[in-house]
């Protein structure tokens, strides 16, 4: 049953993956790019997780959590680019 359930999750979560790399191209602003992309980041997040669970291994919880450090941060640099038109100041 839990094997059902990871399966299903994977596609769940693979689907979204994919909606947001539409959102990404084809978005109308460039907020709503930026904010595809970040929720790229968390879904490629809950995916490294999940595949981690499925493995039993722990190195894909670290890579998972470098992937959130890089979203969390890329995520700030863009919204100040778009605030400022720099990013250092």
């Amino acid at each position: 049953m839990i094997e059902t359930a990871a399966l299903f999750a994977f596609v769940c979560f693979g689907l979204a993956l994919l909606m947001n790399l539409w959102k990404v191209m084809f978005g109308t602003t460039m907020a709503d790019r930026i904010l595809a992309l970040d929720t790229m980041f968390i879904n490629a997040i809950a995916l490294m997780v999940l595949y981690g669970m499925a493995l039993g291994t722990e190195i894909f919880f670290e890579a998972a959590m470098l992937i959130a450090m890089l979203g969390f941060i890329s995520t700030v640099a863009y919204a100040r680019f778009i605030l400022r038109g720099n990013i250092i100041e």
